[in-house]
C-alpha cells in the first residue's frame, strides 16, 4: 500500500535524529515509499469545514546536519489529500495543543489520525493514568501546600512534578528532611495554574525506569532507563542511559489492563513507565518516544509494526 502521510510535528532542524522516534517513523516510511509532508501545528487553518495546511513535501536520511530537505510548499486539504496525520509535535500540553486536537478531529471521518486527536485531549500522561490508580505509587494531585506537607510526612521521601509536563521536566525530589517542600509548592503554583502531582518516592528508580511501547494495545518492546549520575530523572532527553529488559509479570498484568483501553480510544502508539517492575507512573500518548533504542536492543523494526497497523486500519 502506497500512502499520503502528513506529519504534524516539531521543525525538522531540532530534530535528534539518533533517537528521535519520529525521525524513525518518517525512514521508514520512506523506505515504503510513502509521500511524506511535514508540517507545525500552528500551520493549521478552518475554512468553511475544512482543515487544511501549507505542508512540504519532504525526504529524509540519516546524515546529521543534512537529515533532510524539503519540496516546495504545497496546500494540502487534510481530509481529501492524506490517508493518515501523524500528531507528532513535543508538548507542552497547553491550549495550542488541545486546539490542534479539536481542529484534526473534524477530519478523522475521512482521514486516520494517530494517536487519535479526542483521546489524546481527553488522556494528558499524568492525569489518564489515574483511571488506573490500583497499579500506581501513592499519588496526590493538589495546589495545596498544607495537603503536600501532610503527604510528605506521611510517605517520608516525594517527587513532585507538574501535570503537564514532559521529558522529566521540572521532575523534583523532596527528601525526608522537607527542605524547599514550601518553596517549590511556591514555585509550582506561580508557574502552573493547575495542580501538580506528587507522589511516594520510589527507591527502585535508581535502578531505572522502564518504558514500554504498545501498538494498538499490544506490547511492542520495552527498555530499561537508567538515571544520569546524581539524577533521579531517568528520561533519555534529561540524560538516562538505556538498557535491554524483559517484562516482569507484574508489568504484563499492567499492560493487558491497560491494553483493551488504549485500542479502544484509538491510542495507536503509547509508552508507559514502570517502576520496580509494578509501579506505573505515565501513560504517553502524545508523542512517546523509546522506539529507536528498543529497536537497537532487541533487533526489532517497531516503525515497520506502526505502519502495518496504520496500512491495516486504513484497508478496513
Amino acid at each position: 500500500m502506497t500512502l499520503k502521510v502528513a506529519f504534524q510535528m516539531d521543525p525538522m532542524e531540532g530534530l535528534n535524529i539518533t533517537g528521535d522516534s519520529t525521525f524513525a517513523l518518517m525512514l521508514s516510511a520512506q523506505s515504503r515509499g510513502y509521500t511524506s509532508y511535514h508540517y507545525t501545528a500552528d500551520e493549521l487553518n478552518y475554512l468553511d469545514g475544512r482543515v487544511w495546511v501549507t505542508a512540504r513535501p519532504v525526504t529524509v536520511q540519516r546524515e546529521a546536519g543534512n537529515h533532510f530537505s524539503f519540496g516546495a510548499p504545497v496546500k494540502i486539504d487534510l481530509a481529501d489529500d492524506i490517508d493518515a496525520v501523524l500528531m507528532r509535535q513535543d508538548p507542552p500540553f497547553d491550549l495550542g495543543y488541545i486546539t490542534a486536537t479539536h481542529l484534526l478531529e473534524r477530519i478523522t471521518h475521512r482521514t486516520l489520525v494517530a494517536n487519535d486527536p479526542v483521546s489524546v485531549r481527553n488522556a494528558p500522561e499524568k492525569v489518564f493514568v489515574l483511571d488506573f490508580a490500583q497499579f500506581m505509587p501513592p499519588t496526590l494531585v493538589t495546589r495545596s501546600l498544607d495537603e503536600v506537607r501532610e503527604f510528605h510526612k506521611t510517605h517520608g521521601e516525594i517527587v513532585v512534578k507538574p501535570l503537564h509536563g514532559n521529558a522529566g521536566s521540572a521532575v523534583m525530589h523532596i527528601a525526608k528532611d522537607g527542605k524547599n517542600l514550601a518553596a517549590i509548592t511556591e514555585l509550582f503554583g506561580q508557574v502552573w495554574r493547575e495542580p501538580f502531582m506528587a507522589q511516594a518516592f520510589i527507591r527502585a528508580v535508581e535502578s531505572g525506569d522502564k518504558r514500554i511501547v504498545l501498538i494498538d494495545g499490544e506490547v511492542a518492546g520495552a527498555i530499561n532507563r537508567i538515571p544520569g549520575a546524581g539524577e533521579i530523572r531517568s528520561n533519555l532527553a534529561a540524560g538516562g542511559r538505556a538498557e535491554a529488559t524483559e517484562l516482569t509479570l507484574g508489568e504484563r498484568e499492567i499492560c493487558a489492563a491497560i491494553g483493551p483501553e488504549l485500542k479502544k480510544r484509538g491510542l495507536l502508539f503509547v509508552g508507559i513507565d514502570v517502576i520496580g517492575g509494578k509501579w506505573l507512573t505515565e501513560i504517553n500518548v502524545t508523542s512517546p518516544t523509546g522506539i529507536v533504542a528498543i529497536d537497537a536492543f532487541n533487533g526489532t523494526d517497531t516503525p515497520a509494526l506502526i505502519w502495518d497497523t496504520i496500512e491495516a486500519k486504513i484497508a478496513k
